[in-house]
């Protein structure tokens, strides 16, 4: 793995665990599947515009999991959702060698079928929002006053969400609904549908037939 620092805590920019069947890396995690689950890593990588910058901020993974875990635990009630463990003692025994580094930036998951959604709220007119507005006028389902600028605050935030694209690095919200209802008919228990594992920071985010993940 790359350390970045001395006196600081050292950034984690890439990790090599051993024994997985295989690996996938992301903008930020590193997933490694193993027979019983999914190993998610949430490395110190900064992704600005869908490009991995080339320094860190320390202890950002574990900032990242922190918060994944917090939630995850407090909707439990509510939904079920992918996590068996954050305690790196229920991690694969073949990475327990890496366990100081694994300690809070890590989560042992379920593999499971993913629902390939990002969900975007916008208050200001920027990113792919502002192109597509500068193009059409509007975001997604959403009409927009005429004559709004770059970075402009919105009137009211909205809702835009997004389909996790096949291959990385670009997500696409063009068509959001109809996306939406394909994959609908598409994972209808009435259809066949093909099984995928989750590659991102939840269960019900972001997949491809192999893996994907998200930052």
């Amino acid at each position: 793995m790359t350390h970045v620092g001395v006196d600081r805590e050292k950034v984690v920019l890439e990790t090599d665990l051993p024994g997985a069947l295989s690996r996938r890396s992301g903008k930020v995690r590193d997933i490694y599947e193993y027979a019983d689950g999914l190993l998610m890593v949430a490395t110190d990588r900064i992704s600005a515009f869908d490009c991995i910058l080339p320094t860190g901020i320390p202890g950002k993974g574990r900032v990242l999991t922190g918060l994944s875990v917090f939630w995850f635990e407090r909707t439990r009630h509510i939904i079920f959702n992918h996590l068996l463990s954050a305690d790196v003692a229920d991690f694969p025994a073949a990475v327990q060698d890496e366990a100081d580094m694994l300690r809070g930036r890590a989560m042992w998951v379920r593999k499971a079928q993913t629902v390939p959604i990002e969900c975007v709220v916008r208050g200001y007119l920027a990113g792919s929002g502002w192109k597509e507005y500068a193009a059409t006028g509007k975001i997604g389902d959403h009409d927009l006053p005429a004559g709004l600028g770059q970075a402009d605050k919105l009137p009211q935030p909205i809702f835009t969400p997004s389909i996790k694209a096949e291959k990385p690095p670009r997500s696409s919200g063009q068509n959001w609904p109809r996306r939406w209802r394909n994959w609908r008919l598409r994972s209808s228990p009435s259809r066949p549908t093909t099984r995928r594992r989750v590659g991102s920071c939840c269960a019900t985010r972001s997949s491809n037939s192999a893996w994907r993940t998200a930052s």
